[in-house]
């Protein structure tokens, strides 16, 4: 089961990535300057992207237990 370790650590990788892309949108928009309305709809999109990005991850980390357990 080394193979699924590998896989698992790969997608936890693409969600850690997906967490760091959710904090440079985030610094992006506070960045930018706008308006409370426009500034509160760009992060409700971020924290969506960011809860994917965490859902990614821990599924990644699940693999790879699942990975240890059954290797």
């Amino acid at each position: 089961m080394e193979w699924m370790i590998w896989i698992g650590a790969l997608i936890s990788l693409a969600g850690v990535g997906g967490l760091v892309w959710c904090i440079w949108l985030a610094l992006q928009a506070r960045r930018s300057g706008l308006d409370d309305a426009a500034m509160r709809e760009r992060l409700q999109r971020v924290v969506v992207l960011n809860v994917a990005a965490l859902g990614v991850s821990a599924l990644g980390l699940m693999c790879v237990v699942m990975g240890i357990l059954l290797g």
